[in-house]
């Protein structure tokens, strides 16, 4: 559809599009998919691109979204030519109101706003007229006026389209157009009390601003009669082409801002930005990039067809984008004691480990300091092993990562029969990894020297619902899908010390474990926490499969 309208001037100007978000909100992964098309299709086609807030209702919207909403597109890689409100048009959208009027194209309503519903009729049955649908001019643009000026309570008035109660489609049946709100606005203040529904203002902000392609999801597909109805009627020769795309639904996620502000009023996370969320700014604090989220606009598309997507294509292309970007070092997170019986005490060696891939904006290695008492983790070692573990057992040796061989000689338990130390030996020929005579060992392992290691938390962060499908069971059952592990926090993990002197947002693969930032709100040198990304692989594939 673009192709051909900018290929045959249809409109006679360069393509123009918005993301027109409301500021009642956080934006969440499904506005950065309608973000990406947008400003993308402007790009593409050297064109422009506003940002417009749709801000009509002042009861829900604050700055502060407002605020957030700009953080997040910049945060996601655009500018907007111009920075719009639904708002600054409410003059202008009350002076086509009046043009309406005297058209006899519009009334206003006096019925209650259940009177108002009863009198639409269903899909099968015709609606029935208002009995204030036969007012004349005169006395709509009186009331009209009044309805500006404040002189009428909330609901005693409406403004209306005259259309067909009749019509086929619903949404034609004499929608409103404009409602009392005695509320004050963020940024109108107490200027206004007469608000512009959203169907009225957004179609014809369009058009104000020279919009050539609408671009919205399907659930709106209806409201493009009324769309075309109000920009003709009120007089714009060439109105924007409206195009509707499927809204991104995915799995083990909910994007209603709705539900989302339920979860963050009802204290089931811990804001906006909790990184469980959906959110872009929760996306972000977790750590993920802008350019995997750009990724995986790409991947998904844009459809016509409604249809879920597997938060698997998400997780893949986070890993992806950091897969080669990133820097591998070690971080134990939970920790198992090991002595080197034979290593001598006191000393401490600074071994070479090779930053890994060798593309990272970073060059060659760093020292890793290793001890006589180092920490693995706990999973690494069974005192009765099953025929496939290839890790730390009694009797068994294994590699360290970088290091040395190590044969376990004796396991410490306390009084429960937990494990509390290994007594190994290391075997100082095979500095770096390798035997000279030729041995082989199965298993490799990651460690940490107990003496120079960093404390930190790890704070595990997985889907947020266990449900693909969270909303499927109704309004509130999707509390009832809430993952209970969808955060896991490691008080005790031990990372290593080269760390310390990265720059602050450093992402890191933390080797065999996943990928890792430091918490922009919570983390700080001498209390480093560390946000997981992402796992290395999907760790969901298998439950999924089992089902």
């Amino acid at each position: 559809m673009v192709v051909a309208d900018a290929g045959s001037g249809r409109f006679g100007r360069p393509v123009k599009t918005r993301f027109p978000p409301e500021p009642n909100g956080f934006l969440h992964i499904g506005h950065a998919k309608s973000i990406c098309l947008n400003f993308g299709i402007a790009r593409d086609f050297a064109g422009a691109c506003n940002l417009r807030f749709d801000d009509t209702n002042p009861f829900t919207e604050d700055v502060r979204y407002v605020d957030a909403i700009r953080e997040d597109v910049r945060w996601l890689g655009f500018e907007w030519a111009e920075e719009r409100y639904a708002s600054d048009y409410f003059e202008q959208l009350y002076e086509f109101a009046e043009r309406l009027v005297r058209k006899g194209k519009a009334y206003v309503d006096s019925q209650s706003e259940e009177e108002i519903r009863q009198g639409r009729g269903t899909v099968t049955t015709p609606g029935s007229d208002s009995p204030f649908r036969g007012r004349g001019v005169d006395e709509n643009l009186d009331l009209l006026r009044r309805m500006r000026d404040g002189e009428f309570a909330d609901g005693a008035h409406v403004l209306r389209a005259r259309i067909d109660m009749a019509h086929p489609n619903m949404v034609m049946r004499d929608p409103l157009l404009m409602r009392i709100r005695k509320a004050r606005h963020y940024r109108r203040g107490d200027a206004w009390c007469l608000y512009p529904l959203y169907d009225y203002a957004h179609g014809l902000s369009d058009a104000i601003e020279g919009v050539t392609h609408s671009l919205c999801t399907l659930e709106f597909k209806d409201n493009n009669d009324i769309y075309r109805w109000l920009v003709r009627e009120v007089g714009f020769e060439r109105p924007p082409e409206q195009t509707e795309f499927s809204r991104l639904e995915l799995d083990y996620t909910v994007v209603s801002k709705r539900k989302l502000l339920r979860l963050v009023n009802e204290g089931r996370v811990a804001g906006w930005d909790d990184p469980r969320m959906p959110t872009i700014a929760a996306l972000r604090r977790r750590g993920v990039r802008p350019e995997a989220i750009r990724a995986f606009a790409e991947a998904v598309g844009v459809s016509r067809k409604p249809q879920r997507t597997e938060i698997g294509i998400l997780e893949h292309s986070i890993r992806d984008d950091l897969n080669m970007e990133v820097p591998r070092v070690l971080c134990v997170t939970k920790p198992l004691k090991v002595v080197l019986t034979n290593y001598p005490e006191g000393q401490v060696e600074e071994l070479d480990a090779p930053y890994f891939p060798h593309d990272v904006p970073r060059e060659g290695s760093r020292k890793v300091p290793f001890s006589r008492e180092i920490f693995i983790e706990q999973d690494d070692f069974m005192a009765d092993p099953p025929k496939k573990f290839f890790r730390l057992a009694p009797g068994r040796e294994v590699r360290l990562r970088y290091a040395y061989f190590i044969t376990c000689n004796e396991v410490i338990m306390d009084e429960a029969g937990n494990v509390t130390e290994l007594r190994c030996t290391y075997d100082p020929a095979t500095r770096g990894g390798d035997a000279p005579d030729g041995r082989k060992v199965q298993g490799t392992i990651h460690w940490v020297s107990a003496a120079r290691a960093l404390d930190c938390e790890l704070r595990l962060y997985d889907r947020l619902f266990r449900a693909p499908d969270p909303e499927g069971t109704g309004e509130d059952d999707f509390f009832a899908n809430l993952n209970p592990d969808s955060l896991v926090k490691l008080a005790g993990a031990k990372v290593e010390p080269s760390v310390a002197a990265d720059p602050p947002g450093t992402r890191y693969q933390f080797e065999r474990t996943g990928y890792f930032w430091p918490d922009p709100v919570d983390s700080m040198p001498g209390a480093l926490v560390f946000n997981r990304i992402v796992t290395l692989r999907d760790s969901w594939a298998k439950v999924a499969a089992k089902r």
